[in-house]
């Protein structure tokens, strides 16, 4: 017996936790789904047919979060006889059997690295009545060779490695995520002119550590010149990656930043901390000297480079003088915004069984030091760009205020966001279009730009929102590692096409 109707295709919807990795990989659960013939449920469907959670295992409380929700519809399933709820991702890499045997109500439990086995999973498992449980050790198939239900009109993300080979001592990523697995080139420029051509206009290169990219076929400058690459890319208007790592900096990256037009002068770069001795502990092979000195190059070739980062607060031993240093460190790096941690112990990581753990209120004495000093900066920053006309990709879901407020939303190339008013186009501006204005006010998360448009570009991207269409891309498969203009490629295939 299933919840769906007779002759009806079954719903699924897919909740995320996490980083963007898990945003795309859920991109890709929604993809196999509706290509075996599921039908994404209304947001204000109570009861679909299947519930997909997509965990992350980074934060303390991430396991706490999933059996809460995961105990909230244990009453939905059981008023719903045939209703299926999935678990995957990071925690249920980590937790494995654990899941089932705490939530017995859970049906599927997959890992990091069989992503594509969703399905069949969930088919066996209506079939035998009884939970499948399939955590793999290492990656099946790459990710990209998977269907792909884009969230997006106008942005898409794009993988270009999985995996880590670095061993923070506070991160539990590479044993779930495993060793770094490098995309070939060609595949990853096939898969970008594929969103494209679907009138995608901004592009987000995503890797654990995108600039060891190469590793695996041995060319430590194969990142420069992927980024250069996609310079030469007709349509595609905006570049950004995500996460480089200090150790792994090469100055022909920055060359490529600064030389190719499409790349935007955005870089988030994780610090962690400013103190060397924490940095030491924390296994992280670089120093705050070494750190300042790549920002420092970064903006010799891009003045108006926007820098963000991301630090945590209270690593075990951490002292006074260490927090003071890291305080240091924000102040001359002078970040346009950060991403601030108290840290949190995860099981099966070294920092766990460290000594010197800190008291909780002394953690949160420093956080809370450490966001009065980074909003004092982004503000002042912030406040720099009043009077100056940027360039807006408008957004969806940025503004939690617009409706009220009158404005629309979007990232500026430097990726801040701003929110404009519309003026006389009210009503005529889409998200994918393209807007020019002139900041009015600052603020230290977010621009205002309160005067009426002075540029609005209609675009396909706009087209597509406007028409409540979505990108699907087809699974990409591996080919040579080469970096450049790849041979032809046949056209493409079903959503990208139609769109």
């Amino acid at each position: 017996m299933t919840t769906a109707a007779a002759g009806s295709p079954r719903t699924y919807q897919v909740r995320t936790y996490g980083c963007q990795m898990n945003v795309h990989d859920s991109e890709r659960i929604s993809g196999l789904l509706e290509d075996a013939g599921y039908v994404r449920a209304a947001e204000a469907d109570e009861q679909p047919d299947v519930v997909v959670f997509n965990t992350c295992a980074v934060r303390e409380n991430a396991d706490n979060r999933l059996y809460g929700n995961l105990g909230h519809l244990r009453p939905v399933k059981a008023k719903h006889p045939g209703m299926q709820i999935a678990v995957g991702g990071c925690l249920a890499q980590k937790d494995r059997g654990d899941i089932v045997r705490k939530a017995p109500w859970v049906d599927v439990v997959f890992g990091t690295h069989n992503i594509g086995s969703l399905p069949a999973l969930l088919d066996r498992a209506r079939h035998n009545t009884a939970a499948e449980v399939e955590i793999l050790e290492s990656l099946e198939v790459f990710p990209s060779t998977l269907p792909t239900r884009r969230e997006s009109t106008y942005a898409g993300w794009v993988s270009i490695s999985v995996g880590c080979n670095n061993t923070c001592t506070f991160c539990i990523v590479p044993s779930l995520r495993g060793k770094e697995k490098d995309r070939r080139p060609g595949d990853i420029l096939s898969e970008v002119r594929a969103l494209v051509d679907s009138g995608v206009l901004e592009v987000t290169l995503l890797g654990q550590n995108v600039n060891s990219y190469g590793v695996e076929f041995g060319d430590r400058y194969a990142f420069g010149k992927l980024l250069r690459a996609c310079g030469d890319i007709d349509g595609l208007e905006r570049v950004r990656f995500t996460s480089p790592h200090p150790k792994d900096f090469t100055d022909d990256v920055i060359a490529a930043m600064a030389e190719t037009p499409n790349v935007c002068h955005s870089l988030h770069m994780p610090l962690q901390s400013g103190s060397d001795d924490v940095l030491r502990a924390m296994r992280r092979s670089y120093r705050s000297e070494r750190y300042l000195g790549i920002i420092e190059k970064v903006r010799a070739a891009m003045p108006d480079a926007a820098i963000t980062t991301d630090i945590i607060v209270g690593f075990p031993g951490e002292t006074e003088a260490d927090f003071a240093r890291t305080l240091d460190v924000v102040r001359e790096a002078r970040f346009s915004s950060a991403f601030t941690f108290q840290y949190s112990k995860r099981p099966g990581t070294p920092a766990a069984t460290m000594d010197g753990q800190l008291p909780k209120q002394v953690v949160q004495e420093r956080y809370e030091r450490l966001i009065a000093c980074v909003e004092e900066i982004t503000w002042a920053e912030n406040k720099k760009l009043v009077g100056e006309t940027v360039e807006v990709l408008v957004a969806v879901g940025e503004g939690r205020k617009d409706e009220r407020t009158g404005r629309m939303s979007g990232r500026a190339r430097d990726g801040r966001l701003v929110h404009f008013a519309t003026g006389e186009l009210a009503g005529r501006i889409r998200p994918g279009d393209i807007v020019h204005t002139v900041v009015t006010y600052a603020a230290p998360h977010h621009l205002n730009a309160d005067g009426a448009p002075l540029a609005h570009r209609r675009t396909r991207a706009g087209d597509a929102a406007e028409a409540g269409q979505v990108p699907r891309t087809p699974g990409v498969l591996l080919g040579l590692p080469t970096v450049g203009a790849p041979a032809a490629a046949p056209a493409p295939v079903g959503g990208c096409a139609a769109n």
